[in-house]
């Protein structure tokens, strides 16, 4: 069982940047692959990024690609997701997602945050 804390939401002007943490609870945080989601209003969920166990993959989705980056501390049992660069279709719910599975585009996620809200101001 794996509880997950999204922090560092919150309201920032178009071109800005934030770093999102997710913090998990539980001694097996290591074995999972973690991911970065988020969901606008009247819109579905959308996959950000994704890093494996160990840090040592890391996936992108194409809006996101070059202006994020996702990072784990397993000695901290935390995630990361800095986003530089912020636009205003950045506006939205950000979750981080706990979970398994042999390639990290297809991870199948467990474990769920309750997110936190991004603001991008124009």
């Amino acid at each position: 069982q794996v509880q997950l804390v999204e922090s560092g939401g919150g309201l920032v002007q178009a071109g800005g940047s934030l770093r999102l943490s997710c913090a998990a609870s539980g001694r097996t945080f290591s074995s999972y692959a973690m991911g970065w989601f988020r969901q606008a209003p009247g819109k579905e969920r959308e996959f950000i990024a994704a890093i494996s166990w160990n840090g040592g993959i890391t996936y992108y989705a194409d809006s996101v690609k070059g202006r994020s980056t996702i990072s784990r501390d397993n000695a901290k049992n935390t995630v990361y997701l800095q986003m530089n660069s912020l636009k205003p279709e950045d506006t939205a719910v950000y979750y981080c997602a706990a979970g398994r599975g042999p390639f990290i585009a297809t991870i199948k996620y467990d474990y769920w945050g309750q997110g936190t809200q991004v603001t991008v101001s124009s």
